[in-house]
């Protein structure tokens, strides 16, 4: 099947771009730099992860416990859980996971730990713990040197959690349009999670592990950096947020979307905001970057001169990849202008 045969609108990778994405990653990290964690989140496909895996990716970061439960079913091992779990019943269902593979989680409170442990503790299993250390989300994570080596100290005198490291996030750096703030950012940063880490380790602890970047900084992280993981997501995809960054990553999902309605000056084509992510940017058309379009629930319209016609195809990217790929079934990999896959999006709608 050729693209242009597909019903629309229809979500479209175009895997000539993806892999290019996925090689540019892999050369800016090199063989001695930071891992690559891609963020489940960005994608939420396992055959994606399985396509990234033939290609030397075996790790994932997922942001709930139903994507990971979504992975660890699929054959994956080893699933970082980059936020906490702190839900009786979701806790129990960790710690059967956590027989199932190498899963990590996120932790910030004594009480959490302990509940952690106790679940595992009944489950006979491992569960590797990072310390989430606040470094300007202003969102979970302790804000201390001191609180973090009390709740890593906590983790290692529990029998059944293993102190894994450090979780340190800026994803309020991710999207700052300014590179020279974006980059100052990203230093400063670095150099906190550098000391916090000599400082923890100076106290006994073992830090095998720091995980965070993303997309947006993950330039700035790539030599002599504190950083052993990235856990970056968007670039495999991209978006109209991370063309307006300015990354080194390539647009590879789109909606192909079909005219449904002409006249002069308008055209009207069949994919509106119930398709597309917009919580951050604004999505446009590819063929027509410069052109400002209208949505609504069902409908994009574009007002300018044009020559379209009723079913012609056009594509159009999305404002933000990783909430725009939540609100499809299925995924069509393309490859030269050919339909070679359709995928299911697993882990749509996996929000516990």
């Amino acid at each position: 099947m050729r693209i242009h045969q597909l019903e629309t609108p229809a979500a479209i990778v175009d895997l000539d771009a993806l892999d290019r994405n996925l090689k540019t990653m892999q050369e800016m990290l090199g063989p001695k730099g930071p891992k690559l964690r891609p963020h489940y989140k960005s994608f939420k496909c396992t055959a994606i992860a399985h396509y990234l895996a033939a290609r030397g990716v075996d790790r994932f970061l997922t942001a709930k416990l139903s994507e990971a439960e979504d992975l660890i079913a699929s054959g994956f091992e080893d699933v970082l859980i980059g936020n906490q779990v702190t839900d009786p019943q979701k806790i129990a269902r960790l710690a059967y996971l956590a027989g199932c593979c190498k899963l990590t989680v996120c932790v910030d409170d004594a009480a959490n730990i302990a509940a952690l442990e106790a679940a595992c503790a009944l489950a006979e299993t491992t569960l590797h713990c990072l310390v989430e250390f606040d470094i300007g989300m202003d969102r979970c994570g302790v804000h201390t040197e001191e609180e973090f080596i009390a709740l890593a100290k906590q983790l290692d005198a529990a029998p059944h959690l293993v102190f894994e490291g450090i979780q340190a996030y800026a994803g309020n750096l991710a999207h700052e349009f300014d590179k020279e703030k974006r980059a100052a950012g990203s230093f400063a940063v670095e150099e906190k999670v550098r000391h916090l880490k000599a400082t923890a380790e100076a106290s006994g602890l073992t830090v095998p592990t720091v995980s965070g970047v993303s997309t947006g900084t993950v330039a700035f992280h790539t030599c002599e950096t504190v950083y052993t993981e990235v856990q970056a997501g968007s670039f495999l995809f991209g978006d109209r947020s991370y063309r307006d960054v300015g990354t080194a990553f390539r647009q590879s999902l789109y909606l192909l979307t079909s005219v449904i309605s002409t006249r002069p000056g308008t055209a009207v084509f069949d994919c509106g905001v119930k398709s597309l992510g917009m919580d951050q940017r604004a999505p446009y058309f590819a063929e027509y970057p410069d052109q400002a379009v209208e949505f609504s629930e069902e409908h994009s319209a574009l007002y300018f001169a044009h020559d379209l016609c009723v079913g012609d195809r056009r594509r159009i990217v999305p404002g933000h990849c990783c909430t725009t790929v939540n609100l499809w079934d299925k995924l069509y990999l393309c490859r030269g202008g050919k339909v070679v896959a359709c995928v299911p999006v697993t882990g749509r709608g996996k929000a516990q």
